[in-house]
């Protein structure tokens, strides 16, 4: 298949069909290590005091696991709306250069702009890389619609799966509670050991473990972001310092 594509509009049921295949991507390893992850996002909300229908929203809406994570901590820290909001964006930047990389590739002759607009929102790691690994297989004018189905079947599926878990983990033995709430923390902590290309992005999470509790106990409204700007300058220091001497 190439990108070329034909400038008549395609036929409704091709695209019901490429949808249908963009649901069925979701069915993945990467798509399984997520809804474990949010697995662990459920019982962690339940014990941050939400209710079904908040921790549900959050899924669905902020969507970005580790944007859901950093607003249950400031939930749990007391933090403002203000400084809430602002972890948040902070943390979600990073999705930024994922869709400006995404966007081009499913943009077709025809494609409304509002469609891309629509479809950023379901832009976060394994949906992106899902798309990035499958989009050249699929004709230009129908990648809207796999992407569609695709990001949709990943935000639904992941809804349901915090609604269920959040509604058994009050009948769950403490330790598979506690089991419940170190799967999320631990899913970052590995995944993003594994994923960092520099040993830069290891001198950072390592720095920010150790000042984590530090600044909790200094500054707990905004114990995330000094640790992860001072971790982060950190790394870039420790970066530039590594490349001087090469």
């Amino acid at each position: 298949m190439t990108d070329d594509a034909a400038d008549t509009d395609p036929e409704p049921a091709s695209r019901r069909a490429w949808y249908l295949r963009g649901v069925r991507a979701t069915f993945s390893i990467p798509g399984f290590i997520l809804t474990s992850a949010f697995v662990g996002f459920a019982g962690l909300a339940r014990e941050a005091g939400l209710t079904l229908a908040e921790a549900v929203f959050m899924t669905g809406v902020v969507w970005a696991l580790p944007a859901n994570v950093v607003l249950v901590g400031a939930i749990l820290s007391g933090s403002s709306l203000a400084a809430a909001a602002f972890a948040v964006a902070l943390s979600s930047v990073r999705l930024m250069p994922m869709v400006v990389a995404l966007v081009p590739e499913m943009r077709g002759s025809r494609t409304p702009r509002w469609v891309l607009y629509a479809l950023s929102h379901f832009v976060a790691v394994t949906s992106w890389v899902l798309a990035m690994e499958n989009l050249r297989h699929v004709p230009r004018e129908m990648r809207t619609s796999y992407y569609a189905g695709l990001g949709s079947t990943l935000v639904l599926t992941n809804m349901v799966v915090v609604a269920i878990v959040f509604l058994i983990a009050g009948s769950l033995p403490p330790a598979a509670s506690a089991a419940l709430l170190l799967l999320t923390p631990m899913y970052f902590l590995t995944s993003l050991w594994g994923s960092a290309r520099e040993q830069a992005g290891h001198v950072a999470m390592l720095i920010g473990i150790v000042l984590g509790p530090a600044f909790h106990a200094i500054i707990p409204g905004f114990d995330l972001l000094a640790a992860g700007l001072v971790g982060g300058f950190a790394a870039y220091g420790f970066h530039r310092l590594r490349r001087g001497r090469a």
